[in-house]
């Protein structure tokens, strides 16, 4: 896995967003999954 450096200011932002002993990695796997989705819904919604 690549090494990612982030802002303090990111990583505050991360910090307020973790739930419970949420890691950084299942945090950031959230986030693209709803990217992702949010993503194909604006796609699809073209559609019409």
């Amino acid at each position: 896995m690549p090494d990612v450096h982030l802002s303090e200011e990111t990583t505050e932002r991360l910090d307020a967003l973790r739930e419970d002993d949420e890691s950084y990695d299942e945090l950031v796997e959230e986030l693209l999954n709803i990217y992702e989705a949010e993503e194909l819904t604006l796609f699809h919604s073209g559609d019409g």
